[in-house]
């Protein structure tokens, strides 16, 4: 892996063992999307590939892991936002494979159609929330419903330790870089637009105005973050916003996010008051 001071963007980045990141990289855009390819022998898997506009820089990335597209056994999309599912049907007309087949939630599956019916659709509890490569190695599926989608779940690569997050830990921030570095300060400061320590745009500040306007109440995503506290977790990869590699950043992201109470129709609703 690079050092993460030392990133080409133009390039796939393996952030874990036979994890890439196969995004695009906008520095002055507010909002970055994160499609992962997961590599294991002559086995791929791609989580949430992207809109329809980054097909081809997406598509690039993917070749220059050196793997043969044909290879890519399942397209797993979280939720059915355009920004996950724009480029399906380019990738369908590329994998030249009888066995592809798409991993998503049933609740997801019937938007899905709405952009391709042609590969079949599986429901991860019909897979019994599992999704095994022919060596064992497993990701486990985890249901997040109304974070924000009454379908979404996040993946977790048992092997790597690796939790993509899909909008969970997502982030509206113009100062973007693919991993989050927070402060020390970060941990007990109140977030605001402006960081009082280093005078930038405040990283904290740009994740909670994302739940804040997506996610649907803060019930639904309290109930999220305990299913991630659960697990024993090296990376968090969300489909938005920067990497958390850092066990303390997670808790201080997480943190913030559960004093938030202000979350979906009640962000909109203090307005109306």
């Amino acid at each position: 892996m690079l050092d993460k001071d030392d990133l080409d963007y133009l390039q796939p980045i393996e952030i874990s063992e036979g994890i890439y990141w196969v995004g695009f990289a906008d520095l002055n855009a507010g909002l970055h999307c994160n499609p992962y390819l997961v590599v294991d022998g002559e086995e791929a898997v791609l989580i949430d590939g992207g809109s329809r506009n980054e097909f081809s820089t997406v598509m690039l990335k993917i070749l220059r892991t050196g793997i043969d597209p044909n290879n890519i056994q399942r397209l797993i999309y979280q939720h059915y936002d355009p920004d996950l599912c724009g480029n399906l049907p380019h990738f369908e007309a590329i994998i030249n494979n009888t066995n592809l087949k798409i991993i998503s939630h049933q609740e997801n599956n019937i938007f899905i159609n709405y952009y391709s019916s042609k590969s079949p659709k599986q429901c991860i509890e019909d897979l019994g929330y599992v999704y095994e490569f022919s060596s064992g190695r497993r990701l486990e599926f985890i249901r997040t419903p109304y974070s924000h989608s009454p379908g979404s779940f996040i993946t977790y690569d048992c092997k790597t330790k690796t939790l993509f997050t899909s909008d969970i830990f997502g982030s509206y921030d113009s100062n973007w870089s693919l991993y989050l570095r927070l402060l020390e300060e970060c941990v007990d400061c109140s977030p605001r637009e402006i960081c009082p320590w280093n005078n930038g745009s405040c990283h904290l500040d740009g994740i909670l105005k994302f739940h804040q306007r997506i996610m649907t109440s803060s019930k639904a995503l309290r109930y999220a973050l305990e299913q991630i506290e659960k697990r024993d977790i090296a990376l968090i990869a969300p489909q938005h916003g920067s990497l958390i590699v850092s066990e303390i950043d997670r808790k201080a992201v997480i943190k913030h996010l559960k004093l938030l109470d202000n979350i979906g129709i009640d962000y909109f609703l203090q307005d109306e008051v």
